[in-house]
Protein backbone atom coordinates (compact mmCIF):
# COMPACT_ATOMS: atom_id res chain seq x y z
CA UNK A 1 0.00 0.00 0.00
CA UNK A 2 1.05 3.35 -0.54
CA UNK A 3 2.54 5.73 2.09
CA UNK A 4 -0.15 8.78 2.70
CA UNK A 5 3.19 11.33 2.48
CA UNK A 6 3.76 9.64 -1.18
CA UNK A 7 -0.20 10.21 -1.92
CA UNK A 8 -0.01 13.85 -0.97
CA UNK A 9 3.18 14.51 -2.69
CA UNK A 10 2.03 12.85 -5.88
CA UNK A 11 -1.22 14.76 -5.73
CA UNK A 12 0.06 18.19 -5.45
CA UNK A 13 2.77 17.71 -8.47
CA UNK A 14 -0.11 16.20 -10.57
CA UNK A 15 -2.19 18.59 -10.04
CA UNK A 16 0.15 20.95 -10.85
CA UNK A 17 1.36 19.68 -14.17
CA UNK A 18 -2.90 18.94 -14.82
CA UNK A 19 -3.45 22.94 -13.86
CA UNK A 20 -0.29 24.95 -14.64
CA UNK A 21 -0.86 26.19 -10.95
CA UNK A 22 1.08 25.93 -7.79
CA UNK A 23 0.12 23.86 -5.57
CA UNK A 24 -0.45 25.39 -1.65
CA UNK A 25 -1.45 22.95 0.71
CA UNK A 26 -3.38 19.68 1.44
CA UNK A 27 -6.71 20.68 3.65
CA UNK A 28 -8.40 17.17 3.44
CA UNK A 29 -7.61 14.05 2.89
CA UNK A 30 -9.30 10.97 3.38
CA UNK A 31 -9.27 6.96 2.19
CA UNK A 32 -11.50 4.25 1.49
CA UNK A 33 -11.92 1.42 -0.37
CA UNK A 34 -12.16 3.52 -4.24
CA UNK A 35 -8.88 5.13 -3.34
CA UNK A 36 -8.09 8.35 -2.32
CA UNK A 37 -9.46 11.85 -1.92
CA UNK A 38 -8.40 15.25 -1.67
CA UNK A 39 -8.49 18.86 -1.13
CA UNK A 40 -5.84 20.49 -2.86
CA UNK A 41 -5.51 24.43 -2.49
CA UNK A 42 -4.34 25.91 -5.91
CA UNK A 43 -2.51 29.19 -6.51
CA UNK A 44 -4.59 31.09 -8.89
CA UNK A 45 -3.34 34.59 -8.83
CA UNK A 46 -0.26 35.69 -6.83
CA UNK A 47 -0.80 39.40 -5.50
CA UNK A 48 1.15 41.64 -2.70
CA UNK A 49 0.41 41.48 -0.37
CA UNK A 50 0.08 37.52 -0.04
CA UNK A 51 -3.01 37.84 1.88
CA UNK A 52 -4.73 38.87 -1.36
CA UNK A 53 -3.80 35.52 -3.51
CA UNK A 54 -6.49 34.09 -4.88
CA UNK A 55 -6.79 30.12 -4.66
CA UNK A 56 -8.81 27.49 -5.20
CA UNK A 57 -9.88 24.44 -3.61
CA UNK A 58 -9.64 21.61 -6.16
CA UNK A 59 -11.39 17.95 -5.02
CA UNK A 60 -9.28 15.67 -6.06
CA UNK A 61 -9.98 11.50 -6.46
CA UNK A 62 -6.80 9.23 -7.07
CA UNK A 63 -6.48 5.53 -7.31
CA UNK A 64 -4.86 2.96 -4.69
CA UNK A 65 -1.69 3.83 -6.87
CA UNK A 66 -1.82 7.32 -6.04
CA UNK A 67 -2.71 8.37 -9.65
CA UNK A 68 -5.24 11.04 -10.54
CA UNK A 69 -8.49 9.63 -11.61
CA UNK A 70 -10.82 13.06 -11.45
CA UNK A 71 -10.43 16.38 -10.21
CA UNK A 72 -12.26 19.64 -10.27
CA UNK A 73 -12.21 23.18 -8.89
CA UNK A 74 -14.59 23.36 -5.65
CA UNK A 75 -14.50 27.13 -4.84
CA UNK A 76 -12.17 30.31 -5.69
CA UNK A 77 -11.23 32.88 -2.22
CA UNK A 78 -8.65 35.23 -1.29
CA UNK A 79 -5.99 33.58 1.30
CA UNK A 80 -7.14 35.94 4.08
CA UNK A 81 -11.20 35.07 3.56
CA UNK A 82 -12.10 32.62 6.48
CA UNK A 83 -15.20 30.58 5.77
CA UNK A 84 -17.66 28.43 7.70
CA UNK A 85 -17.81 25.17 6.33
Amino acid sequence: MIKTHDVVVGARSQLEVLTGLMADNVSDLSHDEDGWRLVVNMVELKRIPATMDVLAAFEVVLDERGNVMSYHRARRYLRDQITEE
